[in-house]
């Protein structure tokens, strides 16, 4: 409870900077990150939990349904002394939210006007930049679920077969993280020329032939831990044994410019300096580069113009893309150096010296 305590307090610090009498709180992600991981969700394919809670200058409140509140006062919030305000299914909560909001105003994490009787304020990111810097019990479980996601990818690559369906691999690849209570928000599946074709594939019925993509960001407590590996039946052609190599000095080079202080922009602009010195330069354009991780898989996706600086103990993830690959890991920015929080060391890599230093960074499995 010492650590809600503290998330509360940067809450109410935050009202205060901002005017504000409240602060209601209506995301998954913000829920969790406040509760320390404790899940207020039924349906995984909203934003939107089932229960939300209210935070006034002296006074918690958790507004959720009345068949909703045995679950959640038991098996998640048991030890938490807030003050529980339910009602019927049928009537829902947004006049019990309005009731306690009237006069007042209020910061919210989702639009305003999804509330029409209260006077509202979206200030989805000012809360989210409270969740960006890990504490050292969030940074635990970030290790435990990113090593998870990784190993699930790699044993999957390892073990699927040509002549598979996308949406066999797809359903191998689920099983292996089910089993651990991890979400899977975003799982994508690709083969052969689906690869070349596509940037964000959806997986189909396409039988798989010589090479395969599989991304997953996996969900457990409210951390999303991202990753992407690929493997290739048969010796690589020529274009992928190139692309391959310079990917990957693409990839480092986002991840080392990722460092305290640095303005985010500024890892943007390093990452695409990159592109350009291996003869890609617009190829940054044809997908998303990724940016700060944590209660999303992408707190924000990044570019040129992006506010803000890198934290240590900061997550990122990073992906940039080329013809037919892809490069993607979970990074924490520590004060030490970065660590790779998806990295297992028992998959193939592909190694590259910078500044003496030797990094490892993922290649293509060739089986």
């Amino acid at each position: 409870m010492k650590r809600v305590a503290r998330k509360l307090a940067k809450i109410r610090t935050l009202m205060s900077a901002m005017n504000l009498d409240g602060v209601l709180l209506r995301q998954r992600r913000s829920f969790s990150w406040l509760t320390n991981g404790k899940r207020n969700f039924i349906v995984t394919s909203t934003e939107l939990g089932a229960a939300d809670v209210l935070i006034f200058k002296d006074t918690v409140y958790c507004i959720t349904t009345k068949m909703e509140h045995a679950r959640l006062l038991e098996e998640e919030l048991a030890e938490f002394p807030w003050e529980w305000i339910t009602s019927e299914w049928y009537e829902g909560t947004e006049e019990t939210i309005g009731k306690l909001c009237q006069g007042k105003a209020i910061g919210m994490d989702v639009p305003a006007e999804s509330l029409a009787n209260i006077q509202g304020r979206n200030i989805a990111r000012e809360l989210a930049e409270l969740s960006f810097v890990l504490e050292s019990d969030e940074i635990d479980r970030y290790r435990w679920l990113s090593l998870r996601v990784a190993k699930a990818l790699e044993e999957t690559c390892r073990e699927i077969m040509p002549g598979m369906t996308e949406f066999e691999i797809y359903s191998a690849l689920i099983a292996k993280v089910a089993g651990f209570g991890i979400q899977t928000p975003v799982l994508l599946v690709a083969a052969d020329q689906r690869i070349f074709s596509y940037r964000h594939p959806l997986p189909t019925e396409k039988k798989l032939e010589r090479y395969a993509m599989l991304v997953l960001c996996g969900e457990k407590w409210g951390l999303v831990a991202n990753a992407t590996r690929f493997v290739h039946f048969g010796a690589l052609g020529q274009d992928l044994q190139k692309t391959r190599k310079v990917l990957a000095e693409i990839d480092l080079a986002f991840n080392l410019a990722t460092r305290p202080g640095v303005p985010i922009r500024e890892v943007f602009r390093q990452g695409i300096e990159a592109y350009e010195q291996w003869g890609y330069a617009g190829d940054w354009r044809y997908l998303h580069q990724g940016g700060p991780t944590g209660y999303a898989s992408r707190e924000f996706l990044a570019n040129l113009e992006s506010p803000g600086v890198v934290h240590c103990d900061q997550a990122f993830a990073w992906n940039p893309s080329l013809k037919g690959l892809k490069s993607e890991d979970t990074l924490l920015v520590t004060d030490h150096g970065n660590e790779f929080l998806t990295h297992t060391g028992t998959w193939n890599y592909l190694q590259i010296e910078k500044n003496g230093k030797l990094y490892e960074r993922p290649d293509i499995l060739i089986r």
